[in-house]
């Protein structure tokens, strides 16, 4: 098997041990406080009896995949909780992957590093799409690319690395030229809930028998390292899911569902409003500095990336390690999110310094 590392692994261990002052723009974790029901639950479980302690059942415990098929209406059976959104795609493409439908997968550039690297460890091939110039899907180009040997499509929306949310019709036709050629439609949502645009609309609304939809609450809720995420397949598809899902993990953290599912019953749309409030300012902030350093950027619609391009500073490696060590700013290449994005940089504005980077970048670019 072909696969290496992440890269987010090697910038996060550079800039950590540069010898100044460096802001990290690197990974998306949310700096802001999880619900208040999070802890509450938390100290609420610590005195649970110690039968409580023990193994939950597989696919989660049942009043949270009931609350979850309840927020997203659809059957509780059809819903598996799994250790963060990373094991729900993972369940889906390896679900995908294993009908021997097509090893091909389908992916958009720019895209998520960490999907290429799971077709790559389940023995499929990735065949990227470039992404319209705003982000958005590219249709045409992205049904052409779906063929006899495609077993697997993946869409990310609202969009890591683009911040661009995809439009429902433009899914509708993928997910109806994947079912023309018995393909599987993974639809990661993680970031539902940082909908600036206010145009999302899930893949679940469309109904169809050849749709995963995968999602969790390490950035909604700002908890990513309770590692709660969730899976909602098809009826025909679920079981073996369910099989994967024991064998590799056994279960999923009994606290950390405890928590979630009191948080999810306690917190209002006010928490996610605020969370959107916050991440609008910095964007405008950010965007703002860049005008000044004469950069080109995408305005995200949704999750909290922006995407940037500075004259004659390709986004690589070594160009993000003189950011570091230069300008203190750590940001992600571009090479690391496929092809179509070299030049560019990423930054994540899961920071309360997001207006300070860009003041730095701004200002090392002016020199």
């Amino acid at each position: 098997m072909n696969y290496e590392t992440p890269q987010f692994f090697h910038v996060m261990q550079y800039a950590a041990a540069a010898d100044r002052d460096v802001i990290d723009m690197v990974s998306g974790n949310p700096d802001w406080e999880p619900p208040e029901a999070i802890r509450d639950g938390l100290s609420e479980y610590a005195e649970s009896d110690a039968s409580e302690f023990q193994y939950p059942p597989s696919d989660g415990l049942k009043p949270l995949r009931e609350e979850i098929a309840a927020r997203r209406n659809v059957d509780p059976a059809r819903v598996i909780v799994t250790n963060g959104t990373g094991e729900a795609n993972y369940l889906g493409m390896a679900r995908a992957l294993e009908r021997d439908a097509g090893e091909d997968c389908v992916l958009i550039d720019p895209v998520y590093p960490y999907y290429p690297g799971k077709v790559s460890m389940l023995g499929g091939e990735t065949q990227l799409v470039d992404a319209a110039r705003n982000g958005t899907l590219d249709v045409e180009s992205t049904c052409e690319a779906i063929g006899p040997e495609t077993g697997l499509i993946v869409l990310n929306t609202p969009n890591n690395p683009t911040g661009a949310v995809y439009d429902i019709d433009s899914i509708r036709a993928v997910v109806e030229t994947a079912a023309d050629h018995d393909a599987l439609v993974v639809v990661d949502e993680v970031y539902d809930h940082f909908d600036f645009a206010g145009s999302f609309k899930s893949a679940l609304t469309l109904d169809a028998d050849n749709v995963i939809v995968t999602s969790g609450v390490s950035k909604s809720m700002a908890i990513t390292g309770f590692r709660v995420g969730y899976a909602i397949f098809p009826q025909d598809l679920i079981e073996p899911a369910k099989t994967r899902h024991m064998l590799v993990n056994v279960t999923t953290s009994r606290p950390a569902q405890q928590a979630v599912y009191n948080a999810y019953r306690e917190t209002g749309p006010d928490y996610y409003a605020a969370a959107r409030d916050r991440l609008t300012d910095r964007v405008d902030s950010f965007t703002e500095a860049l005008d000044r350093a004469g950069a080109e950027y995408t305005t995200p619609d949704g999750a909290f990336y922006v995407l940037a391009r500075f004259d004659g500073f390709p986004g690589t490696m070594e160009n993000v390690k003189t950011l570091i060590d230069e300008a203190g700013v750590a940001g992600m290449p571009g090479s690391t999110f496929g092809t179509a994005r070299n030049d560019w940089l990423r930054f994540a504005l899961v920071t309360p310094r997001a207006t300070e980077a860009a003041e730095r970048l701004a200002e090392y670019f002016a020199e």
